[in-house]
């Protein structure tokens, strides 16, 4: 799933960008906050970690205007800025939730699936579709408990869909979700990734819904 990293240290963000990469995320960085103001206008994003102090465009601003625009996009606010008043600015400019620095990547990663989950609906990090689990916090999937080997790509199109399960999710929005801006893959990447993913967790697990996308039941759907 790609998250949006909006950061002008550089050392925090290669940070983040490498604690993300473990984690299962593909990160975007940005630097400069007309830049992250655009990218997260206009591009597909699962969440977006987002420093106040920024060049040209300040965070607050920023999220004022991806809030205004419609942007429901889940937001976690990275700052060194700690005063609890600036904390409630953020909160009331519509951050879901906010970490000052100096942080503990383990706690960032928790809250932002935190965020996550609760941007579909999902209280729990692990969740369960028939004999499937998905465990976020272990970035484990297993059937009836014995752990299934999946790759980096193949696990994030199965918890995308898992965590947005009774929702049909067209192919453009998993491609923009589980593919990297410099990852190369063609016209029918998704089918095959699909094909390969019902292989190994199941073939009624994923449903086609021809000419929408695809869907794993759940929720009364």
């Amino acid at each position: 799933m790609r998250v949006l990293v909006v950061e002008d240290d550089r050392r925090i963000a290669a940070d983040l960008a490498r604690g993300l990469a473990e984690a299962g995320y593909i990160a975007d960085c940005v630097s400069d906050g007309e830049d992250a103001w655009f990218r997260g206008d206009t591009e597909d994003y699962t969440a977006i970690i987002l420093d106040l102090g920024l060049p040209r465009l300040d965070g607050l601003t920023i999220l004022k205007r991806w809030r205004d625009n419609g942007r429901r996009t889940p937001v976690l606010i990275l700052t060194a800025r700690g005063s609890w008043a600036e904390r409630v600015d953020g909160i009331d400019a519509g951050a879901d939730d906010y970490l000052p620095k100096p942080f503990q990547m383990e706690e960032l990663l928790a809250r932002l699936r935190s965020i996550v989950r609760r941007s579909v609906g999902h209280a729990s990090s692990v969740t369960t579709v028939g004999a499937v689990t998905l465990d976020e916090r272990q970035m484990q999937v297993s059937i009836r408990g014995e752990p299934v080997a999946l790759s980096p790509l193949e696990y994030r199109l199965a918890s995308y869909l898992m965590l947005h399960r009774g929702r049909v999710v067209s192919q453009f929005e998993l491609s923009e979700n589980i593919y990297g801006q410099d990852d190369a893959h063609d016209s029918n990447a998704i089918e095959v990734l699909v094909g390969r993913v019902r292989k190994k967790l199941g073939a009624d697990l994923i449903e086609t819904r021809r000419g929408f996308g695809y869907i794993v039941p759940g929720d009364g759907t």
